[in-house]
């Protein structure tokens, strides 16, 4: 009895604040954040995606958002890190310098009440997170090589920069911007990677007139489960604090994730007679997604409108790509993450305010000054984006090649790339 006692007494002790700023509660926090982030990307995203292709490239998802999982973690530590966060001096509006192989990192060193090393990591998966959704948009069709060079690339030009433009003390932080957890940094960065990609390597063999199905939906909706349950760490963890603004932003967070996913199930279910599986968990992606950068400022009534604009707009944002404009963004990467980072950033700007639940705009900004700073991070980051991104395919393409040959994708990249099967029938 005494047992069980001493374990209801440690749990209700609250976080400590040691000698040297440590507070033990937000660090217990960010350590588990960390693990949910990386959990979104394996297995959560690997499921999701792996589940969505042909079962003859089902391997070679998952192979690649393994295989950029250790390859951004390393290049993470080389110099990712420093640049992105660390002090660049004259250019500190745009880049950052220093902690080369994180050789300035100590135990003892702190970020603030945690450990740099808990910081370090948490913002290592966001590192690996944003390349990995990138995969969706050349699925099927992309050389093995080609990703992990072109990701390399990416990850100094693209994501480092803006990264440190908007959480590094860049100047979109200076301006103003608000993106709590990544709608810039991650979701247009990825979204507008995704569809450049697309349009480089062209349609896979068959697209649009032949049906190109998921071959395993309950391994998208395993996936798709993983991911919501991720997303508690990407949004809540960037509180980076175990207090009240993290709890707001995972109750935020769930909401607009369960409103997207019903938006989008009532509007397939009215357009075409059936709610499918496929459109709840997309809806639901759309729902997380677009709350994103708005996850730390908003209340739960700014929570239900953005998951229900989300799953509208993300939904006829992929009928017009796919039907319309006819882009094989194989796993609809822009119209659900690039267009959803950009709905949710710019509508931050908008429900921020106190009168719609949220914290209250910064002294000295109004709705339409604060949109207006929204408005510049949405345009800076898609305009980076895009051209970095064509130049450094058109420049990996000189170096390795993009794209495999058409006997290799009628075969599926499982084997042609990697000698294996994901299925032995």
């Amino acid at each position: 009895m005494w047992y069980f006692i001493g374990i209801l007494g440690l749990a209700t002790l609250p976080s400590l604040v040691l000698a040297d700023g440590l507070d033990t509660g937000d660090t217990a926090w960010l350590l588990t954040a960390t693990a949910l982030v990386l959990f979104m990307t394996i297995p959560g995203l690997a499921l999701f995606y792996s589940g969505l292709v042909r079962a003859k490239n089902t391997l070679s998802v998952l192979m690649q958002c393994f295989a950029i999982t250790c390859l951004m973690s390393l290049l993470w530590m080389f110099a990712g890190y420093g640049l992105a966060f660390g002090d660049g001096g004259a250019w500190n509006n745009f880049i950052g310098s220093g902690n080369i192989m994180l050789a300035d990192v100590t135990r003892a060193g702190m970020s603030g009440a945690i450990p740099e090393t808990v910081f370090i990591m948490f913002q290592m998966t966001f590192a690996v997170i944003t390349p990995a959704l990138i995969v969706g948009g050349f699925a099927e069709r992309m050389k093995f090589s080609a990703v992990l060079v072109f990701s390399t690339l990416w990850m100094f030009v693209v994501y480092v920069p803006v990264c440190h433009w908007v959480w590094g003390g860049g100047w979109l932080a200076q301006m103003g911007l608000l993106d709590f957890a990544g709608g810039t940094v991650v979701h247009i960065n990825a979204g507008v990677a995704a569809i450049i990609a697309a349009t480089v390597l062209g349609k896979r063999k068959g697209f649009p007139n032949s049906a190109m199905p998921p071959h395993n939906l309950t391994m998208t909706v395993t996936g798709a489960a993983m991911l919501w349950v991720g997303w508690f760490g990407f949004n809540a963890g960037s509180a980076v604090a175990a207090n009240g603004d993290a709890g707001m932003a995972m109750l935020v967070t769930h909401i607009s994730a369960a409103a997207g996913s019903l938006a989008w199930m009532c509007i397939e279910w009215v357009k075409h007679g059936k709610p499918s599986v496929l459109g709840i968990v997309t809806g639901m992606v759309a729902g997380l997604g677009t709350i994103t950068p708005a996850s730390g400022y908003v209340g739960p009534i700014g929570a239900l409108v953005i998951g229900i604009s989300a799953g509208i707009v993300c939904y006829y944002s992929t009928q017009y790509i796919k039907r319309t404009l006819k882009i094989d963004d194989s796993l609809d990467v822009f119209p659900v993450h690039g267009v959803g980072g950009i709905l949710g950033t710019i509508l931050a700007g908008v429900f921020v305010a106190e009168q719609f639940g949220g914290i209250g705009y910064a002294e000295g900004f109004t709705m339409s000054s604060q949109l207006i700073v929204q408005l510049y991070g949405v345009l800076a980051t898609t305009f980076w984006c895009g051209i970095m991104t064509l130049v450094l395919l058109l420049l990996t393409k000189k170096l390795v090649g993009l794209r495999i040959t058409e006997d290799q994708e009628n075969v599926g990249l499982d084997v042609s790339e990697h000698d294996e099967r994901g299925y032995i029938i």
